[in-house]
């Protein structure tokens, strides 16, 4: 059996019995370096480690998963609740929307799907409820619109997809995903209201509407974040990396001062848990950078890469095959092992046939936003039913709904790429 066999035959394996994903790609690529190189060469192990996350750009991922731990610490899905409410009134539906609303824009300071979905599924699941929606329709909705954290920047997957992809300006990703994320939030709406009509949820008549100026008052401090830092971005006064500082600065400041909801004391405990998270993060990056040292030397990559070249000429036909393979790898991966694992075989595949990598990353970001809230790993979903104490199994029915909602919206990028490319070019980026 070749090296190539070995190594791709050993990671898929491992991953069956159970390895985690991290392990699996280092003693994966260890695997092909014995069987294909040399056993003299495992001596490169450290140094492909350590060059896989000495990249300046991967400190911005640490910092804005503290982010987004410090918002949701400061009381900010709460008062971006209570805005929502008083922009949508008292109507069938209303509270479902506000759920989207909520989490597309946590989702604009945290770049994190499952810290979008617990933040908010905390405040809205007890409201939802006593307004008659069932908590495993409310759990698969506030899961699914968190998906959106993956799109709308900053987004922790596109950061690392700059970095993978070579030649991909990250500010660009950041401006394509901004309309697909509220596309996507849109397509969510859609059905939400819908079924909320159909089945009598939520009496217009038994729900208050907040005050809408002081709402709007309480909510400023969370409105400006997302500013902040496109802002920032688009003027040029920090890069990407520097934003990520920018918005853990501001973060606290919104917490300690102006909302009061996070203590001196929490925010050991917050950096304890960033970096717990992180560690797994750039322990993924780290070994993986083995199985693509590995798969590189050997020639795998560019094999694979030429076997799905072959199999049809037609690019739209190819790129539906591939959306699939996303969607299924999004269903059991995280997006940062998805990015690592596929995009040495992709790259090829875009080149030869000439796709925009901005508008590819965006799609491939979809499909893993779609895969966040589909069993049977489902990140988000998983958080949101242990917060509404229901099981996985009773959100599917709900689930495909949402699923085929965000499918919509996913075609509707494919179809008219210019709704991912219109804001970057505009804005000189790409």
């Amino acid at each position: 059996m070749s090296p190539d066999l070995w190594m791709l035959l050993s990671f898929a394996v491992l991953l069956v019995i159970g390895v985690p994903v991290a392990f699996s790609l280092g003693l994966a690529g260890a695997v092909g370096i014995v069987t294909g190189l040399s056993p003299a060469m495992l001596a490169t192990l450290g140094t492909n480690t350590y060059n896989s996350v000495a990249k300046y750009p991967l400190i911005a991922i640490p910092l804005f998963i503290l982010t987004g731990l410090v918002f949701e610490r400061a009381g900010v899905a709460g008062r971006l609740v209570r805005f929502a409410q008083a922009l949508i009134g008292p109507r069938h539906g209303g509270l479902a929307i506000v759920a989207v609303l909520a989490c597309m824009i946590m989702g604009g300071m945290s770049g994190s799907g499952p810290a979008d979905a617990a933040a908010v599924a905390m405040v809205m699941l007890p409201s939802m409820t006593r307004a008659g929606y069932p908590r495993p329709f409310t759990a698969t909705l506030i899961a699914a619109s968190a998906s959106t954290a993956i799109l709308i920047p900053p987004s922790v997957a596109l950061i690392l997809y700059s970095i993978v992809v070579p030649g991909v300006d990250l500010r660009a990703l950041f401006a394509a995903g901004l309309f697909p994320g509220i596309l996507a939030g849109l397509a969510l709406m859609v059905p939400a209201w819908l079924l909320a009509r159909h089945y009598g949820w939520e009496s217009p008549d038994n729900t208050p509407r907040p005050p809408l100026g002081e709402s709007f008052r309480q909510a400023v401090p969370a409105l400006f974040a997302p500013v902040l830092i496109l802002g920032g971005l688009r003027t040029g006064v920090f890069t990407p990396t520097e934003a990520a500082v920018v918005a853990v600065a501001y973060g606290v400041v919104v917490g300690l001062w102006l909302t009061r909801e996070l203590k001196w004391r929490d925010l050991w405990e917050l950096l304890g848990e960033a970096a717990v998270i992180s560690g797994v993060v750039m322990l993924i990056i780290a070994l993986a950078g083995i199985f693509a040292w590995s798969g590189t030397m050997l020639g795998v990559f560019r094999h694979l890469g030429e076997w799905v070249i072959g199999l049809t000429d037609n690019g739209l036909l190819l790129l539906l095959l591939i959306m699939l393979a996303v969607l299924a790898a999004g269903m059991l991966l995280d997006a940062i092992s998805i990015y690592l694992i596929l995009m040495p075989i992709l790259i090829p595949v875009m080149q030869h046939f000439g796709w925009d990598p901005v508008w590819f990353g965006i799609l491939l970001a979809m499909n893993i936003a779609i895969g966040q809230f589909t069993p049977p790993v489902a990140v988000n979903l998983m958080v949101t039913t242990e917060v509404a104490k229901v099981r996985l199994e009773q959100t599917v029915d709900w689930g495909l709904v949402f699923v085929l909602a965000m499918a919509a919206a996913l075609a509707l990028v494919v179809i008219f790429p210019s709704i991912a490319l219109w804001l970057p070019e505009r804005l000189g980026y790409h």
